[in-house]
This record gives structure tokens, sequence and C-alpha cells, in this order.
């Protein structure tokens, strides 16, 4: 009688605990991925007020960014550095925006994320004001003492609109 209870109890535990558990795990990526969300939209943001620090605190101190022409800079510091120059000459008075493409874990803290931008009010070499730019960003995000942050950065420009 008491393996009985016993096995029943267990049976009853497991059917109860197995989807809370399930529940749990989509949660935290429901959660993470709002996080991340958060993070471009600061980012972004930051690039929106040519705040060279502030967008450079998205990368991982060790993260790597390449841009569209494969200009590449290793860790925040040279990234800040990079941009701080930027927003003082070509990038003064530019405007990016972007959508969210996806949102794919790899790990509970690996996460690989793509967004569609496009740049306004940029600057040519010869001072020129460039037509919009349209592109993607791809990042290998990192959650480092519970913060997302880019460990890999690079942007693609389309040299035409996309066929959808």
């Amino acid at each position: 009688m008491t393996w009985t209870r016993l096995r029943a109890t267990l049976v009853v535990f497991l059917l109860v605990s197995f989807p809370f558990g399930i529940s749990s795990a989509k949660n935290s990526e429901g959660d993470d991925s709002s996080t991340i969300k958060q993070v471009v939209a600061e980012f972004v943001d930051a690039f929106n007020n040519h705040d060279a620090h502030a967008w450079a605190m998205a990368f991982a101190a060790d993260g790597d960014f390449t841009n569209v022409s494969g200009l590449t800079r290793h860790g925040r510091k040279e990234v800040e550095e990079r941009f701080a120059g930027l927003f003082a000459g070509p990038l003064k008075n530019a405007h990016r925006t972007y959508s969210m493409k996806s949102i794919q874990f790899l790990t509970p803290e690996i996460a690989s994320v793509d967004a569609d931008w496009e740049l306004t009010g940029s600057r040519a070499a010869d001072g020129s004001e460039n037509p919009v730019r349209k592109g993607l960003f791809h990042w290998v995000m990192t959650k480092q003492n519970g913060h997302w942050l880019f460990t890999a950065f690079h942007e693609f420009e389309f040299l035409s609109t996309p066929a959808k």
C-alpha cells in the first residue's frame, strides 16, 4: 500500500512540476527577449544622440565590431574612440531607425539577433549628404553578469532594396 501511494505521489508531482519547468524556461527566454530589445532600443537612442560612450557601453569589453566596409574594432574602448570621431564628423547629423527581425537563443546566455536598419543624415567624405542607406545588423549577444551585450557586431548595407 505504501509503495502504491509513493508512486502515485511521484506521478502527480512530475505531472504538476513538468509544465512549470517548461513555462519557467519560456518565461525566462521571453524576459531575455524583452531585455535584448531594450538594449537595442537604448543603443539606437545613443547613436541618435551622438553619444559614443553610451553607444559603446552596449558592447562587451572584448566585443568585436565590423562595419559595412569591413573595418573592424576590438573592444569597447576602440569602438568608443571610433564613434567619437564619427559623431563629430560624418555622423554628426545622422539618424538611425531599426526594425527587429529575429532573436534566436543559441544557449540561455547566447543569442543571435538580426535587425534591419535605415540611416539618414550621414555625410560623404566630400561633405555632401549621403542618400538614405539601408542594411542589416547581425549581432551575437552574450549575457554577462546579467546584462546582454554585443560580443560580435556585423553591419551590412544593402546596395538595393532586398526582395521580400
